[in-house]
């Protein structure tokens, strides 16, 4: 199994194992999560890109990899995804840069896929 694969089997085995516990608060946030997303007044391939930022700045590797999955499939080029590694690294300092290394390897194992 791939690094993608196995992040999207154990992201969506986990999802299903928590929201099966049917805790009202969980549930809406997850619903918030996935209409915060959604088509609007801004479009998704910007709001994936925020999202990526904001998770490149907050050190989440799991968020980092679930944005760069939703920007490839949105149809978000190499060079638009180093802009947002840029604007992130900038933001976050260079803490970021372990993020960044592990963002770019990911980046690259979609587009090899």
């Amino acid at each position: 199994m791939n690094l993608i694969e196995e992040f999207n089997e154990y992201r969506s085995q986990m999802n299903d194992k928590i929201l099966a516990e049917d805790n009202k608060v969980i549930k809406r946030i997850f619903n918030l999560d996935t209409n915060a997303y959604a088509e609007g007044s801004v479009d998704i391939k910007s709001k994936e890109m925020i999202g990526l930022a904001c998770s490149m700045v907050l050190r989440c590797d799991d968020c980092v990899k679930y944005h760069l999955g939703k920007s490839y499939e949105a149809g978000l080029t190499k060079e638009q995804i180093f802009e947002v590694f840029s604007i992130a690294t900038l933001i976050g300092g260079t803490i970021v840069i372990p993020h960044l290394r592990r963002a770019a390897e990911y980046w690259e194992t979609l587009e090899n896929q």
